[in-house]
């Protein structure tokens, strides 16, 4: 069901948070342990890779501005596409040098949450931030381990939140005008011989896609009820995250990682078809 749309020489080590901008018809995603970002146009083919100034990215927004917003390992920067270069807006957790970024993505009304984690991986250290469009960063949620996939529902009610280790993927009451999350639950579980949650998204049917690392797939629920709607298998273990891309929002752009991997094809971004639905235009940052 699905195939490599992007591969290179040197694997990617830890492909994560692909975002499609739907302006320019451009997929963009990150490696992590590569340390860079990456730029694909799918009708061109056209590609670019860019260093990330010797830091950890852990995720990207585009900006309605120009550019891009990236979370990385010191905070986050905003990235200049024409000149290349980064401008450091801010670190909530400059007293955490062994956190970093992880997982973010824009909620519709344009302001940028990500979350952190502690690089070692052994302590819930991490936090869930919001960068308002004024530049101001407000804590959220305290007490992560691996912050990851985010999502919010069609009608912006419910924001969905991914805590990697606990195996759950969490929904909290959103509040759109305020920014403002309340009354966390567990809409569905993942089960262990499944992998663990990483990245996902939502459609326009508020169903939600997650990527299993270490489960080779991805799976398609339905969070109100929280059943299981639809597998897709595909032939590496490390299944990372998703968006929705393409002309009509019908194709699921997956990254996925090589490290620790020999798989052939670990590293590779691959997309799915997904006639019968399609995403949601992902929000700018304003």
């Amino acid at each position: 069901e699905v195939e490599i749309v992007y591969n290179t020489p040197v694997k990617t080590i830890l492909g994560e948070g692909p975002v499609w901008d739907h302006k320019s018809s451009r997929l963009y995603w990150i490696d992590i342990r590569g340390k860079k970002l990456h730029i694909f146009n799918p009708e061109s083919e056209e590609r670019e890779e860019i260093d990330t100034i010797d830091q950890m990215p852990g995720c990207l927004v585009v900006r309605s501005s120009g550019g891009l917003i990236v979370a990385m390992q010191n905070g986050f920067y905003h990235f200049d596409l024409e000149t290349k270069k980064f401008s450091h807006i801010a670190d909530p957790e400059s007293h955490l040098p062994g956190n970093r970024f992880n997982d973010g993505k824009c909620d519709p009304k344009g302001r940028m949450w990500a979350g952190t984690m502690e690089i070692e991986e052994k302590s819930a250290v991490g936090s869930l931030y919001c960068l308002d469009t004024d530049l101001k960063i407000h804590h959220k949620v305290s007490n992560v381990s691996i912050s990851n996939g985010l999502a919010w529902s069609p009608d912006a009610k419910i924001m969905y939140f991914i805590d990697t280790p606990l195996r759950t993927v969490d929904a909290f009451d959103y509040d759109l005008e305020t920014g403002n999350i309340s009354n966390r639950r567990a809409a569905f579980k993942i089960p262990e011989d499944a992998g663990f949650p990483d990245g996902m998204t939502i459609d326009v049917d508020g169903h939600l896609w997650v990527c299993h690392w270490g489960g080779s797939r991805v799976t398609k629920w339905d969070p109100i009820k929280g059943e299981l709607l639809r597998t897709v298998m595909l032939p590496v273990s490390r299944v990372t995250s998703c968006c929705f891309g393409g002309p009509r929002l019908d194709r699921l752009y997956i990254t996925t990682a090589s490290v620790n991997s020999d798989e052939e094809h670990a590293g590779a971004l691959f997309v799915l078809k997904t006639p019968g639905t399609h995403g949601c235009e992902m929000p700018h940052f304003l």
